[in-house]
């Protein structure tokens, strides 16, 4: 079933828009700001703050940049007129890191002012390693200047993620630690399972000790688990748990039922279907489940 689910993730790009939208349909908000803002709402409803993300990454035109931070602005004044329980998370390859880095800091700039007038939080996204040291160097940058309300993200499977901890304990920065999506070498990357779990414990307890503010994003039992039994320690700085819209939901349901901080990342843009496309791609038991879809369709009632 393994090979399987991983011959259609290297075929998706040739399945139709429609099947993959019904299939990712669970894990993003929608194409429209409106859509984020119910989600949102819902998910505040129900106990559960929200990260709130502008698809897209990667982007080549300058123009293009500067869309999706005029969208990043429309979202910071819904999230304040609505009084929602949320903030903003941002690529930095989507304000133009590699079209131009001097105009991605001064978008960015701009969305941090913003933000900082609603009193809003700004979580800087971690990509592929390729922008690490570019993207650690802009937030060191930004506070240093006296942007206090921007955050970072560190990888659990990147090898150099603990030397980056000790780098930035000086600014006690709050980051949101996750295992890391990107394809690496085993250059740059633990490559199995187990151990990216040890190296991201290593990691959380690493935070912990520089006094950090922690946002935990896993969906993985055990490091739940791991994460659960540092409460004590990880209430002195504060902290959170994240998960991804859609994905084990009634964990986390029981999560925010046992008293604890649970965010919940709601992506929402037109660019939906590259951001789908990469996800299923990601988790090819996902995948599967297009095929499965795509053969309901065309073999009705099997």
């Amino acid at each position: 079933m393994r090979l399987f689910d991983h011959a259609v993730a290297r075929a998706l790009p040739v399945v139709p828009r429609s099947i993959v939208g019904r299939v990712a349909a669970p894990y993003i908000a929608g194409a429209t700001l409106e859509d984020a803002r119910r989600v949102v709402s819902e998910l505040n409803a129900n106990g559960m703050s929200a990260t709130v993300d502008v698809l897209g990454e990667e982007i080549t035109h300058p123009e293009s940049a500067e869309t999706i931070a005029a969208a990043y602005h429309e979202a910071l004044a819904a999230i304040s007129t609505d009084g929602l329980d949320a903030n903003v998370s941002v690529k930095l390859t989507a304000l133009g890191l590699h079209v131009d880095p001097e105009l991605c800091r001064a978008l960015l700039t701009e969305v941090l002012r913003d933000a900082s007038a609603r009193k809003i939080f700004v979580r800087i996204d971690m990509e592929d390693s390729s922008t690490t040291d570019a993207t650690l160097e802009l937030y060191r940058s930004l506070r240093e200047d006296g942007q206090d309300g921007v955050g970072i993200v560190l990888q659990a499977a990147l090898r150099r993620t603990l030397g980056d901890i000790e780098a930035l304990s000086d600014l006690r920065p709050s980051v949101r630690l996750c295992k890391g999506i990107y394809v690496e070498p085993s250059a740059i990357a633990f490559q199995e399972r187990e151990v990216i779990r040890k190296s991201f414990v290593a990691c959380l307890d690493a935070l912990v000790d520089a006094g950090c503010r922690v946002a935990v994003a896993t969906h993985d039992e055990w490091l739940l688990g791991q994460t659960l039994d540092r409460i004590p320690r990880l209430e002195a700085a504060g902290y959170e748990l994240q998960m991804l819209l859609g994905v084990r939901v009634q964990r986390g349901r029981e999560l925010v039922a046992a008293g604890h901080p649970l965010r919940i990342y709601v992506p929402y843009g037109q660019q939906w279907y590259e951001y789908s496309l990469r996800r299923l791609q990601e988790n090819p038991g996902v995948a599967g489940h297009v095929a499965k879809d795509m053969l309901g369709r065309l073999v009705p009632g099997r």
